[in-house]
């Protein structure tokens, strides 16, 4: 017997029946009854980690970030704790890394502290391996588990993701459009958003007239700031042999590797190469010429999850998944 088989019996959502567990004050009392009724019939024992029957809400909201130091992680947690605080909720705070024991983890102690839910900001917590998402289930069957930028399809699970296939694909095509033909793709990050943005790269290449190369889609391994060890990495490229006109980055940071390699060849940005990069963070402003950078909506997306988790909690019908289209930011590292 579990929490699903509790919501069907009884006719109610998973949520419903997570609020009830959880003492939630904004179930109403016939259907708390109702729920309770069935829980008693079924002999169902929340698990270690549910929460005592009629404890109050917490009013707290757990956080789980794989690394702060991170642009794009940083200011989304500072986004989310502000639409928390404006609608009343506390928050918890655990910065994970990427090790899936440690998300694990942290995941615990976050269910351990009573939270009314769970955001998991960035892709990175979704595996390929799909035996490693089963922390992320068994989470789900006791309280709302939120996902920013990654698709994750369970119950009780909310995602609110950027298209990041759509918007690399398209900033793809801008170059291709505008005469750039050897369009080298620089990544550093193989979580789900990452692989979608490769993939849009990929499927746009495919679509024009140029013979795809793999040899142009290069993974970088080095430290994430280490704008020094990008532009050698770079090099090492040209040094090899590789022949490329533009950089399309899947980040800023890795465009202002681009941009520093550029400099010291004297390569002419824009006028004979390019440079695009992706989240239009605070970088794209802060360097000459500025960066024309793919915005993906950052605030709007943590305005919108923390909206559908509120409307979660009040027993609203809310949708599952809720996608938003990126845009590409036109700046002095392009032409067009």
């Amino acid at each position: 017997m579990t929490i699903y088989d509790i919501s069907e019996k009884a006719g109610v959502s998973i949520a419903t029946v997570s609020r009830v567990l959880n003492g939630n004050a904004n179930v109403k009392p016939k259907t708390k009854k109702r729920v309770m009724d069935v829980i008693e019939e079924c002999g169902y024992t929340p698990n270690a980690f549910a929460r005592g029957l009629g404890l109050n809400t917490m009013n707290t909201i757990g956080i789980l970030c794989a690394d702060s130091s991170d642009l794009y992680l940083a200011k989304a947690v500072y986004y989310i704790e502000q639409c928390l605080r404006e609608n009343n909720y506390n928050s918890i705070l655990c910065c994970t890394g990427y090790d899936l024991a440690s998300k694990k983890a942290s995941l615990d102690l976050l269910l351990s502290k009573r939270v009314d839910s769970v955001i998991m900001v960035g892709s990175n917590f979704i595996a390929t391996n799909d035996e490693d998402n089963k922390y992320i289930r068994d989470a789900a069957e006791q309280i709302p588990i939120m996902l920013l930028n990654a698709d994750f399809d369970y119950p009780n699970v909310y995602c609110t993701l950027c298209d990041d296939y759509k918007s690399m694909f398209e900033a793809t095509q801008a170059l291709l459009n505008h005469g750039t033909q050897k369009i080298l793709y620089l990544y550093n990050s193989q979580s789900y958003s990452g692989m979608k943005k490769l993939s849009g790269y990929q499927a746009a290449m495919l679509q024009s007239d140029l013979t795809f190369n793999k040899d142009y889609m290069q993974f970088y391994k080095g430290e994430r700031e280490d704008v020094d060890s990008i532009a050698e990495f770079l090099t090492g490229l040209a040094k090899n042999g590789l022949k490329f006109d533009s950089i399309l980055a899947s980040d800023d940071t890795l465009a202002i590797g681009a941009m520093k390699y550029a400099k010291q060849k004297d390569l002419s940005v824009p006028d004979n190469f390019s440079i695009i990069g992706y989240n239009n963070s605070l970088l794209a402003s802060c360097c000459e010429p500025a960066l024309t950078s793919v915005d993906n909506r950052l605030k709007t997306l943590c305005s919108q999850l923390v909206k559908t988790l509120m409307g979660v909690l009040t027993e609203a019908e809310m949708p599952q998944k809720v996608i938003f289209s990126g845009e590409l930011i036109k700046r002095g590292t392009t032409n067009f």
